[in-house]
């Protein structure tokens, strides 16, 4: 069965290795560290990696997340910005 990963819709992280244009090119990132939605495929850097395609969410841990199903993300699409000195899913919605 294949799985469609939800599309990373813009980063707005523009000191990140694989943000191009406000768009991430890497193929998955993981969200989450349990608890917190952060991005952990953040990388700072001057030069920039990745290839032409958009990227998608290749797993979720951030498990206080409604939109986590199994450690998947079940979002149509997904937006990362700053939270403070790193990179955050903004589409994180608490469980109720």
């Amino acid at each position: 069965m294949a799985i469609t990963m939800p599309k990373i819709l813009s980063c707005t992280v523009v000191e990140c290795a694989y943000n191009k244009n406000n768009e991430c090119h890497t193929p998955g990132i993981t969200v989450g560290d349990g608890g917190h939605a952060t991005c952990d495929t953040y990388y700072r850097a001057q030069e920039k990696g990745g290839g032409d395609l958009v990227g998608g969410v290749g797993a979720c841990r951030a498990y206080e997340c409604s939109y986590n199903k199994s450690y998947e993300c079940s979002a149509p699409g997904i937006k990362v910005a700053h939270h403070s000195e790193h990179a955050d899913c903004k589409t994180f919605s608490p469980r109720k």
